[in-house]
């Protein structure tokens, strides 16, 4: 046909063939599509096709209220941004015919959690992200002219998406209806596949923002490869010049290289799938909510859905409510609740993200979530000092001055709060809340309702009290990666509300316990140390009734009041004897004894009971004690050898005429080396210091390491003590680590099993374990090293520290160990990691013996005035019953000519 009889589709702007039946067939497919604003059939029958394509026109009585997602971020805009309510354009009529639609249905779509990886997706039902799809199934894949056809009238396909990182525009308001246009950004820093949005309608194409980086991503290569320009409007404008932007771009040209069959052809079509599938997700997500706001709800949303039974029905109605609060309340609440406090001056609290404040708090004060203080009255005096806080420095020394107090010019802040502090305890001014109230005026601050229940959902989601909502914040921005697994929850942790609230008890308990050691506050560790005994001796009976090895070996047992107060009366103990009460001292280790007859901690609770007892001149007794824990399953590894040393040293004749069964394991020799160093300070009590081989000031370790480099015959090394095991055994068991195991991950934020430190982790997988014991065995344990390590790097893992040891340090180290040697220590590890992830000797050395053969040494490091304790000689003999080479370097000081 010449080119005349070729007419321009006003519909998608493609060349068409003037013939009737196919002019038909093409503005049909068009309009199926809903390419453009809505035409008739008559009108597109009358061919006047001479006009060019018009821009995309927005009616504002169409539009509607919406609010865009932090998911669309700009690759430049690290800082979370907020947004605001705009207008956006209702979809076009059409048919219903939906091609593009069915197009996306022929693949199914992988999910995976918010730390972005795609293997074994959580499916815990919280909150998931698309990524790379599989190819078409035989099953559902589209007839393949249907589907090219689809890809040879892109040019005519809008895409509805956003301006983000308006902080770096040129531009600070827009208008509806302005043409914009892209340009690739290949050299920005953050993010390599960066898309600029460009003013059209200005000379200079000044820069409007920046592409969502999770369309750029798929979107540059279709620009860079395939030529492909976009053009569009501005769809709506939002409030504020900082908020993401609508816009709707269209598709100008194209130009792809080679036939339809080609690769080419698939990777185009690929990456224009993967384009749609991000449009068509981000239309499904909520679009009126910042990120730290999902985060929060979501939050709410699965401690209820996963822990229902743990909260009243009033409970639970209040939590719900909160979803019911405008969207200016939640943003704020969330603000105030994640700030420190806990009170704040109203006139001080302006967000962007929050249009309203002063509407927002009187909404969240009529529900119940935040506290108002606009009267003396109700100002309570334990408040005092928090308030106190909120003034400036001049204004403290504006109310002493008013009060005529003495007031120096450099007191600091601290100083002027507890003057006025003094004089208000005295009664000496008693308007001083007046005066406090006429600077801070309205002050808020969270209800104790809302912070209790939060709180307690908070602590439910993380299981821990070190995670917060910055946890959401990091893997938002991609600081902290978490590793991927199944969450399989079978259990509850608490079967009811009173385990709970007696678990919460004893938290606070341990708080006060813990704050109380810091200050040194004697009379009250003594009465924290009084409850938590007695809280455990009322439960000691259930404790006993209850306590099979079943029970008591699970992991979910920490969870428990009478495991936090153990803990809080072991701190008690190592402060009754650093205060030598030993009497006291053994009394409480006793009761954890007697209570917990199944506990992985009864080994440590043995050996410092004998020593106690010894201290207390009762040999006799300590020996006994010792004794009697060696026939204790639960007494193992360091703690088992060091009573098997007391009780050689204790149970000489006359207490004990027959030798044990095990003296001539444990009276080994082990191998000690002896170096000398010019010594920087002899001072007791300080960490020695020598001058190094360099002439550089250097510890005892990196004298060591430096004598086996050179005289000791040519070691490389590291000193690690434990760090480089756990980073081995961490990335070798890696598959172990993360496997599928019912209730050991619940939630998304975790870096290893719950049961890691427990008997469960080793029973529950020993098949798992014993069969990848033995490929590390076998001599494939580099291969797993390097596998695992350019798989999951960066990922957070339990032990595993990325920055500290390089790949080719742990290869060497690994090749050198050999496979027995590794598979015997990740034996024990797995076994009882709580005993072996510290307390390993200093130094890891290895070295190499022709192309690939070599060996590895641990070494223990001594300086002047240390000795090796009774711990550390039991880790070296069991190194040593394990295969490994081990000794001793004890350094001096040289011996100097006078």
């Amino acid at each position: 046909m010449s080119s005349s009889d070729w007419v321009t589709c006003p519909v998608c702007g493609n060349k068409v063939p003037g013939e009737d039946c196919i002019l038909n067939s093409h503005l049909d497919g068009c309009l199926s599509r809903r390419t453009k604003r809505k035409l008739t059939q008559l009108t597109l029958l009358q061919l006047n096709f001479g006009c060019s394509q018009s821009n995309v026109q927005v009616s504002s009585s169409e539009s509607e209220k919406l609010l865009t997602s932090d998911l669309y971020k700009s690759p430049c805009d690290s800082e979370e941004k907020a947004t605001c309510g705009f207008s956006k354009v209702s979809p076009s009529e059409g048919k219903s015919h939906d091609q593009w639609r069915r197009f996306l249905q022929t693949e199914s779509v992988k999910q995976i959690d918010m730390a972005g990886s795609t293997e074994n997706p959580i499916s815990d039902g919280r909150a998931k992200i698309m990524v790379d799809v599989p190819a078409l199934s035989a099953d559902n894949e589209e007839p393949r002219h249907l589907m090219d056809e689809t890809v040879d009238d892109i040019s005519g396909v809008p895409i509805d998406t956003f301006i983000v990182g308006r902080k770096f525009s040129d531009v600070k308001y827009l208008n509806l209806g302005a043409s914009i246009s892209l340009l690739r950004d290949p050299d920005n820093i953050n993010d390599s596949n960066a898309i600029k949005v460009l003013s059209a309608s200005s000379a200079c194409c000044k820069v409007l923002g920046y592409l969502p980086r999770e369309l750029a991503q798929y979107l540059s290569p279709l620009i860079e490869k395939y030529c492909l320009t976009f053009e569009g409007c501005v769809i709506a404008v939002p409030r504020s010049s900082l908020h993401a932007v609508p816009i709707q771009i269209v598709c100008q040209n194209m130009i792809l290289n080679g036939e339809k069959g080609c690769d080419n052809f698939e990777v185009f079509k690929h990456l224009w799938q993967k384009v749609l599938q991000v449009v068509e997700f981000a239309k499904n997500r909520p679009p009126n909510t910042t990120k730290y706001q999902e985060n929060f709800c979501l939050l709410l949303q699965e401690v209820l859905r996963s822990s229902p039974h743990l909260f009243t029905d009033d409970e639970k109605k209040f939590i719900e409510s909160f979803t019911s609060l405008s969207e200016d309340s939640r943003r704020l609440f969330v603000r105030l609740y994640t700030r420190k406090g806990p009170w704040f001056r109203l006139s001080t609290i302006m967000y962007p993200e929050v249009c309203n404040c002063q509407q927002a708090v009187k909404e969240l004060s009529a529900n119940g979530y935040i506290c108002l203080f606009e009267d003396i009255t109700e100002l309570p005096e334990d408040d005092m000092k928090n308030l106190l806080s909120l003034l400036t420095v001049s204004e403290l020394r504006d109310i002493l001055c008013t009060l005529k107090k003495k007031c120096n010019r450099g007191s600091r802040k601290q100083n002027l709060i507890a003057s006025l502090l003094s004089c208000y305890k005295g009664g000496s001014c008693p308007v001083l809340p007046h005066l406090i109230l006429e600077r801070t005026d309205i002050c808020t601050r969270i209800s104790s309702e809302a912070e209790s229940l939060f709180w307690r959902a908070e602590r439910l989601f993380f299981l821990n009290g070190e995670q917060d909502l910055s946890a959401f914040l990091l893997v938002d921005l991609g600081i902290v990666k978490y590793p991927t697994y199944n969450c399989i929850i079978s259990e509850q942790i608490f079967s009811s509300k009173s385990d709970l609230l007696a678990y919460e008890e004893a938290i606070g308990v341990a708080q006060i316990m813990d704050q109380s050691l810091d200050e040194n506050n004697f009379e009250l560790v003594l009465r924290c140390i009084m409850i938590a005994e007695s809280r455990i001796s009322s439960s000691s009976e259930k404790l006993i009734e209850t306590s099979t090895p079943e029970l008591m070996s699970t992991f979910l047992s920490c969870f428990s009041a009478s495991w936090v107060y153990s803990k809080v009366i072991l701190l008690g103990i190592s402060f009754l004897e650093r205060e030598q009460r030993y009497n006291d001292a053994i009394h409480l280790l006793r009761r954890l004894l007697n209570c917990f007859t199944c506990d992985r901690r009864r080994g440590y609770w043995t050996v410092r009971l004998s020593i106690d007892l010894e201290h207390m001149g009762c040999p006799n007794e300590s020996l006994s004690v010792a004794e009697t824990g060696l026939l204790d399953p639960w007494i193992r590894a360091g703690s088992r050898m060091a009573l098997q040393r007391r009780v050689l040293r204790l149970g000489k004749p006359p207490r004990r005429w027959k030798t044990p069964s095990f003296p001539e394991s444990i009276k080994r020799n082990i191998t000690e080396v002896h170096i000398q160093g010019r010594p920087l300070n002899c001072e007791a009590g300080r960490k020695s210091r020598f001058y190094g081989e360099d002439g550089e000031q250097c510890g005892v370790e990196q004298l060591a390491l430096q004598y086996y480099a050179t005289e000791g015959g040519g070691w490389q090394g590291v000193h690690t003590e434990s760090g480089i095991w756990l980073t081995i055994f961490g990335l070798l068991m890696w598959n172990v680590l993360f496997s599928d195991v019912p209730n050991v991950f619940r939630t998304r934020f975790q870096t290893g099993p719950l049961d890691l430190e427990t008997d469960h982790f080793y029973l529950a997988r020993m098949s798992l374990i014993e069969s990848h014991l033995q490929k590390i065995h076998d001599g494939l344990a580099e291969e797993i090293l390097i596998t695992s390590w350019e798989l999951h790097m960066g990922t957070a893992c339990r032990g595993v520290n990325w920055d500290r040891h390089s790949l080719s340090d742990l290869r060497a180290a690994v090749s050198c160990i050999g496979g027995p040697c590794l598979a015997s220590l990740c034996r024990h590890l797995a076994q009882d990691y709580r005993s072996w992830s510290s307390g390993m000797p200093d130094l890891l050395l290895w070295r190499f013996h022709g192309d690939y053969r070599g060996e590895a040494k641990l070494v223990e490091v001594k300086g002047p005035r240390d000795q090796l304790s009774e711990q550390q000689r039991a880790w070296l003999l069991l190194l040593m019953d394990c295969g490994f080479k081990a000794e001793v370097c004890k350094v001096s000081p040289a011996l100097t000519s006078t």
